[in-house]
């Protein structure tokens, strides 16, 4: 049953969606009460890029944001369909193989740059690079994912930053401009 969640979740979103490249707030775009989705459940919270955003800086200050960001690695990884072809007329485009060696050198080896901490993770080696494909990392991103769910992600849902967001929401809701809003929008629907 976890599996098909992840696999659900690779499905639904373009990794362009997943995170900002720039670092920019998208907090403009987002709809009211998106904390209330993001309590709801951590894939709620994952699909949602504000609140990827808002759970990394979470992460940031518990020392632990290579757990996010190893999960978002593999997500966009499992999206890849070429394994060997050479891109050298397509400059900055990784094939599976590059990029295979890029996650095992920034998450998994024991000299990453940002090493998670997973089972099993002495006996992954380089050889394993040789033939990639795109759920070669799947049993390490679910280990992260539960390790995510079932401790960093409780801890989140009660922290300043979240309560803060949520507070903010509610604030706005309850404005009278949101309110005015949403009682001519109720009109131009409802007629």
């Amino acid at each position: 049953m976890f599996n098909r969640a992840v696999s659900r979740l690779s499905r639904k979103r373009p990794p362009s969606d997943i995170h900002d490249s720039d670092g920019s707030s998208s907090s403009s775009h987002q709809s009211l009460k998106s904390t209330a989705k993001w309590a709801a459940s951590l894939e709620n919270l994952l699909e949602d890029p504000e609140g990827v955003k808002r759970f990394r800086e979470f992460l940031k200050k518990e020392f632990s944001e290579e757990n996010v960001l190893f999960w978002l690695a593999c997500e966009d990884f499992k999206k890849m369909q070429d394994k060997t072809q050479n891109h050298s007329r397509y400059p900055g485009f990784m094939c599976m193989q590059e990029k295979a060696k890029e996650i095992y050198m920034t998450f998994l080896s024991s000299k990453a740059s940002s090493q998670v901490n997973v089972e099993g993770q002495s006996r992954l080696n380089e050889k394993i690079l040789e033939e990639p494909h795109p759920l070669m990392f799947q049993k390490l991103q679910d280990q992260i994912f539960n390790l995510m769910k079932y401790d960093s992600y409780s801890r989140f849902l009660k922290s300043d930053l979240f309560l803060k967001h949520k507070r903010t929401e509610e604030e706005e809701e309850d404005s009278p401009d949101a309110q005015t809003a949403a009682k001519r929008a109720s009109r131009i629907y409802n007629t």
